[in-house]
């Protein structure tokens, strides 16, 4: 029987303002707050809301049969919370549906899986416990950001507990295999991997509403007879998109809800099921495992990292953010931390890009990749002179070691009296099952 995982991606970049050389060491705030607020709230406006309203819908008229995974990037829910918490509360009554898996991915919707284990590692982890404390969920199956995976990743992964691992169906890492089965991870067999269908995806997320495209205009039954007519021991169908497919890159105008509302309906009829990531890692069994030597992605044509790492400028600005990981991992100052985050995310990186593949990226503020490299080294000249100020670079090795030991000490006595914690609550709640039924 075929099953669908629809997959969809939040995230919101925290947009850097105008930064010149001659603030560096007098202006330690790197935001442009109303560009912002501008945007979470026209793309809540105009996506978020209309969007994930539609999905609890879907929810509530299948009865449980329909079921969605969801990503938010860390970063995207601080801004959330802060320009658009109707979003978090649409959030948390699909959460109650029971019926939506939140994946776990970087906090920072980041590269670290690039550059450091221990970041990367960290970040996740800090992921979790955010969607822990919103969601109650514990999350099993892991996002990288931009769909990124290598079996180095992979690995690193499965060390931290994770079951299954979503990446990209791309045709150079396939060759003449499938995306609609379950493949696992080459050097840790017991991660498993769930490969986004590109075409089926971008059919809807790119495509939808190009009145040139040849299949204009899509309809539901036309695309879910596509889905019902793959070889029959094809069985999983992973769509995966961000969100903002619906209202933003494919308008409201062009009844793609209402597409989207129709295929559970039609699905049904054809005897398609609908699963969670989760679900499809438990249930189905490997075909075999996918060796990926070289970072994957889900971005432009090449599938690969080149689209945030392809030129010097990107290298010499990943290379200098990353220099000073060591460091800032030892600093409790939050507003420093908090920093770290918004100068990772994925997109700063992407503003600097000089691809000619026909895509033209959306830079922001910026005319240019170089002006996007002039001024995200600025900001970074200045963060990085802050974290010198906290530990100076003629601070050995050594020491810096013992004082990283004792933190990450700290870290796992923290987890371990969390899981204290949670054991007594649920020793807690079985003592008042038994004496509620003493009493009755």
């Amino acid at each position: 029987m075929k099953t669908i995982c629809f997959y969809f991606e939040i995230h919101q970049l925290r947009q850097l303002k105008r930064y010149r050389f001659f603030d560096i060491g007098s202006d330690h705030y790197y935001y442009d707050d109303y560009a912002n607020e501008s945007a979470v709230t026209e793309v809540a406006e105009k996506s978020y809301v209309p969007a994930l309203t539609a999905l609890l819908e879907m929810i509530k008229e299948g009865e449980g049969a329909f079921k969605v995974a969801l990503s938010v990037s860390g970063v995207g829910l601080e801004m959330l919370e802060l320009y658009a918490p109707q979003v978090i509360e649409l959030l948390k009554e699909i959460n109650k549906t029971g019926c939506c898996e939140f994946l776990s991915e970087p906090y920072s919707h980041g590269l670290s899986s690039l550059a450091s284990p221990a970041v990367f590692a960290e970040e996740v982890k800090r992921m979790n416990r955010k969607i822990k404390e919103l969601f109650g969920q514990k999350p099993k199956v892991l996002r990288n950001s931009g769909l990124i995976y290598s079996d180095e990743i992979g690995e690193m992964a499965a060390s931290m507990g994770f079951k299954g691992m979503l990446s990209e169906g791309a045709k150079h890492i396939l060759a003449w295999k499938s995306p609609h089965f379950l493949y696992n991870c080459s050097t840790a067999p017991g991660l498993k991997l769930l490969l986004r269908d590109y075409k089926l995806s971008d059919d809807i997320s790119l495509r939808f509403s190009n009145p040139d495209w040849d299949e204009y205009p899509l309809f539901a039954e036309t695309y879910v007879d596509w889905i019902a007519t793959l070889p029959k021991d094809e069985q999983i169908v992973n769509i995966f998109m961000n969100l903002t497919a619906f209202g933003i890159a494919q308008p409201l105008s062009s009844n793609i809800l209402e597409f989207l509302k129709a295929i559970p309906v039609l699905a049904k009829e054809r005897g398609i099921t609908f699963s969670t990531p989760s679900e499809i890692v438990e249930k189905h069994k490997s075909v075999g495992p996918l060796e990926v030597p070289y970072p994957l992605s889900w971005m432009d044509e090449e599938r690969d990292a080149s689209s945030w790492l392809g030129n010097t400028l990107q290298r010499e600005a990943f290379d200098k953010l990353y220099s000073v990981a060591e460091r800032v991992s030892l600093s409790d100052d939050k507003k420093l931390k908090q920093d770290w985050d918004y100068l990772q995310a994925a997109d700063n990186f992407r503003f600097m890009t000089t691809k000619q593949n026909g895509i033209i990226p959306e830079r922001c503020i910026y005319e240019s990749p170089y002006d996007a490299f002039t001024n995200y080294m600025n900001i970074l000249g200045d963060f990085m002179a802050r974290v010198r100020a906290q530990y100076p670079e003629d601070i050995d090795n050594e020491e810096l070691g013992a004082l990283k030991q004792v933190i990450e000490n700290q870290e796992v006595e923290i987890v371990q009296l969390e899981a204290e914690i949670e054991s007594l609550k649920a020793k807690a709640a079985t003592k008042a099952k038994r004496s509620a039924k003493k009493e009755e």
